[in-house]
């Protein structure tokens, strides 16, 4: 196996990703980044390579094709790169009634969110053990401790994420891999995420975090060996008041926050940078 130890990241061109290349670039990790074709993935890598003293190998991917998913390990594989750090950060978000949605919208989103991660993980275990200690980094959202309307499949998505990667800490363990789950709320990733963020209450507008801190917060936390990262001191105490507010007011608050957010001019904004972004989040 090559001297060399990389660290994985998926999704990596754009948002969260970029944020968490440049973050771990900065740490003197060197890195694999994975994205679907596009200018972004080899920018970045160009502006880490010119700026940090890592190595950065890319791969254009799409995460939603299970046959992607195997020849990115096998390749990785193939080549001998040392990898101690895998980092499942790909995924889709939706935000859309039930009725109203498509069942070939759902796909994509299920494949990427669930089938990519799990498959992914249990492919680079058998790299990830070869090391004195490595680590996963699974990324849900605050949105897996609540339930939400427009948001079900989504969330269910994250939901898994969470449960997943909840039992593998204790399944791991012992081959010294060390799994931790960020759970970030409201990011300012793209400017649809941002107007979405901004027509929600005092509370949701000043929850938002930018990727940037979010990625701080989440390699320092995975290095700690932490289990469950929740970045933010609003969305730590948005999962207190949950578990005490009454059955009825909570869901008085969650409808009153949808309607806010969910406006058809702001959804239509979010589902256009979906369609127009996908290769960035896979």
């Amino acid at each position: 196996m090559s001297s060399t130890i990389f660290t994985v990241i998926t999704g990596a061109s754009e948002g969260l990703g970029k944020a968490m290349a440049l973050e771990c670039a900065s740490r003197d990790m060197n890195l694999i980044l994975v994205a679907l074709p596009g200018k972004e993935l080899f920018r970045l890598a160009s502006t880490i390579e010119k700026n940090f003293k890592v190595r950065v190998i890319t791969y254009e991917k799409d995460l939603t094709i299970e046959g992607d998913c195997w020849s990115l390990y096998q390749d990785i594989r193939g080549k001998n790169y040392g990898v101690n750090m895998l980092i499942n950060n790909a995924g889709i978000g939706n935000c859309c009634a039930f009725e109203e949605s498509q069942v070939a919208g759902f796909t994509p989103l299920i494949k990427l969110n669930i089938m990519a991660t799990t498959m992914l993980t249990r492919l680079f275990v058998d790299l990830l053990k070869c090391h004195e200690k490595s680590y996963i980094l699974n990324v849900s959202s605050l949105i897996a401790f609540f339930n939400l309307p427009n948001k079900q499949v989504y969330g269910g998505t994250k939901s898994y994420i969470y449960y997943f990667s909840k039992c593998l800490q204790k399944e791991l363990a012992h081959l010294k891999i060390s799994v931790s789950v960020l759970c970030p709320g409201g990011m300012n990733t793209n400017p649809a995420q941002f107007r979405l963020m901004s027509t929600g209450n005092w509370f949701v507008r000043n929850a938002m975090m930018s990727p940037e801190k979010v990625a701080e917060i989440a390699i320092s936390g995975l290095l700690e060996g932490r289990s469950v990262l929740v970045p933010g001191k609003l969305n730590r105490l948005s999962l207190v008041i949950d578990k005490i507010l009454p059955a009825a007011l909570h869901r008085l608050c969650t409808n009153i926050l949808m309607k806010r957010v969910t406006t058809p001019s702001i959804v239509q904004n979010i589902k256009q940078h979906e369609t127009a972004t996908l290769s960035a989040s896979a």
